[in-house]
Formats: C-alpha cells, structure tokens, sequence
C-alpha cells in the first residue's frame, strides 16, 4: 500500500535537486519522440515500483546548467515532441522541474509539449502548495495516481495499473474536473500542444 502525502511532503523541505537519469529520443514516455528526466526522490513507496532505487532523494546526481543546457539543446531537434518528467516524484523535486519547463516554454512556447508522471491524483494538486500548483499549471499531459500492483494491467499506455489516469492537464484544470487525454489524430481531438497554440493564434 503506498503511502498518503502528508503535511511534511514539501519539495522545499525533501528535494536534494538531484536527478536518477536523463533519456533522450525516447518513445515510450509518452506520445512522439522526447526527451525524458528522471528527478530523484519520492515518499509514495508504492510496492511494485518500477524505479525503486529512485525513492533516495540523493540517487543519481545533481542537476546542474550543463545537464539542463544538454536537455534544452537535444528538446530543438525537430523531430522531439517534448518533454516527460518522470522519477521519483517530479511535485516533490518542483525546483528543478519548473526551472526546466519555464526555460522550455522561454525558448520553444507550447512547439513542444510537457507530460508528468506523478503519485499524486489530480485532485490532491489542485489543493496542493503553490509550487505544486505552478507546475502542474506547465504541464500538458498528467498521468496521475499512485501504482497499484493488485491493479496492474500490462496492456495500459502510459500508466502501470488500471487507477491511474492520463488526464488532459489543461482542459482538467479549465473545467475543474479531470479530462481523459486523447490520442492525436482521434475523431475530435487534437495534441495539447496544438489547442494551446490555437488559443494565442487565432484564425
């Protein structure tokens, strides 16, 4: 059984700013190419997980200005859809994942799309500290949730067990309730990344 965020889970208080890995071109951390940062460190501890050494704050290495120029520079390359933050838990390491996705929508604006894994549901965010709520504000695609062996399901996309969403983030936090994300190029649907162009630059 994982565990339940508590007053405590602050980033401010747990991140070390340290991060498990950097993976780029990758197609499996959601829609397209992208590039994929692992940050370290999450207090869920769901049985199961498939990045257990990640739970240490201190796993991995610091994040640093060469490691963010490096992902900046590999999230230019045309055929790169963007960005998924993944761990660990990117709401409990909010300093290195905002300072990443606000130089990412600085230099490409929404070109490129943000996913984010995360324990959290949607609904314990939008109550959540304000860094919390500045990131998920970033964000374009939200899987949410914590994993549950007894529900795992190996024929999901994107997420391990059957109580986990994949949430359009924006249109979730517009409408105030959680909105299933929709696959590209589905019959009224289009990537989250084109809707918020759409909306500053109108026909």
């Amino acid at each position: 059984m994982a565990r339940t965020p508590g007053p405590g889970w602050r980033s401010d208080r747990v991140s070390q700013g340290y991060v498990a890995d950097y993976k780029p071109f990758v197609m499996v951390d959601g829609e397209g190419v992208r590039c994929s940062l692992y940050v370290s460190g999450c207090l869920f501890a769901c049985a199961g997980c498939f990045n257990e050494a990640a739970w240490s704050f201190r796993y991995g290495r610091p994040y640093d200005d060469a490691l963010e120029d490096r992902v900046l520079a590999d999230l230019g390359h045309p055929a790169v859809q963007g960005l998924s933050l993944l761990g660990g838990e990117p709401f409990l390491n909010t300093g290195v994942c905002l300072r990443l996705v606000r130089r990412l929508r600085a230099e490409h604006g929404d070109r490129k799309d943000v996913w984010c894994w995360t324990g959290y549901t949607l609904e314990e965010l939008q109550e959540g500290t304000p860094d919390q709520r500045a990131l998920i504000a970033e964000v374009d695609v939200l899987v949410d949730g914590r994993f549950e062996l007894a529900r795992r399901d190996l024929t999901l996309a994107f997420r391990g067990s059957t109580n986990q969403r994949v949430l359009d983030a924006r249109a979730s936090l517009a409408t105030g309730h959680a909105v299933p994300w929709q696959r590209p190029g589905a019959a009224g649907s289009e990537s989250p990344a084109e809707a918020r162009q759409a909306e500053v630059e109108p026909w």
